[in-house]
Order: structure tokens, then sequence, then C-alpha cells
């Protein structure tokens, strides 16, 4: 979405409310670049301390990751009774880690991956910029008169 349009409808989110949000799922879209093309990955994560933490193993994600560790990181959800839905975006850089004391204390995150395999590589997302929005889904047939007007 650009950034300069304007939808009165659009709730922008602060830092905290993002982070409640994020707070309140467990999957998201990692995205990265590696050469000339962009890569995403859905990952499974948890908050730690304002960052976005997920474990990881041997594979494209990982080997990118340590050479290129600028990241977008997205995810969102709607409110199926009330049909609010929301998205939050961060970027930052991904820093890998793994040190005894780091380690144990990611264990008490709750941070379990779906896919089987070894993950043994965690990785935490500093943010530089986190941005949310939160709106009401609108109505499909909004659109079919929006069109007919063309």
């Amino acid at each position: 979405m650009d950034e300069k349009q304007h939808h009165p409808n659009t709730e922008r989110l602060e830092t905290d409310q993002c982070l409640e949000l994020l707070r309140a799922v467990s999957v998201g879209h990692l995205a990265v670049s590696t050469g000339d093309r962009p890569q995403i990955f859905p990952i499974n994560f948890t908050i730690d301390h304002g960052t976005v933490v997920f474990r990881t193993g041997p594979g494209t994600k990982l080997d990118t990751l340590r050479s290129q560790p600028h990241v977008a990181f997205e995810a969102d959800g709607v409110n199926q009774e009330t049909g609010v839905a929301w998205s939050v975006m961060v970027q930052g850089e991904a820093e890998l880690f793994g040190g005894i004391e780091e380690t144990l204390d990611t264990f008490d995150l709750m941070l379990f991956p779906w896919e089987s395999g070894p993950k043994e590589q965690f990785v935490r997302i500093v943010p530089s910029s986190m941005t949310g929005r939160r709106f009401k889904v609108a109505d499909p047939t909004t659109w079919w008169k929006n069109m007919s007007k063309e």
C-alpha cells in the first residue's frame, strides 16, 4: 500500500499495539533477498523484548541470512466476528545467535517449529522499523459497485 494514500477507516498502529498483535499469532512471513530475487518464507515465531525470534536449519533461508541480514517480516490476522483485520510489518536486521546464555533464555519462549528436522539456529530480527494498520474488511459488494462506475 502506498503510504501516501489516505484511507479514513484505517487505523495506524503504534509499536506497542503492533507487538501486542504479533504476540497473539504464531505464523508470519519472512522476506529476504537472494541475489536479485526476493524470497518469502512462512515461519513460526515469537516476540522477545520487542524483537521477532524464530528457529531455522540449514538451507536457503539460513544461507541468505548469513550473507544478507536485511529482512522484512509480516504477520496479519482478522477477527471473524467483528470483520476487523490487521497487518504488521517489521523491517530490520537478522542476527544469528546460539551462545549458551542467550539460547537458554530462548528456550523459555516456547518456540517450536512446525516442520520436523533440525532447527538449531536461532534468529532474532531487530527492528529498525515497525508499522501496522487495522481496518474493517470491506464488503465484497463494494468492489463490484466501484468497478461498475469505471
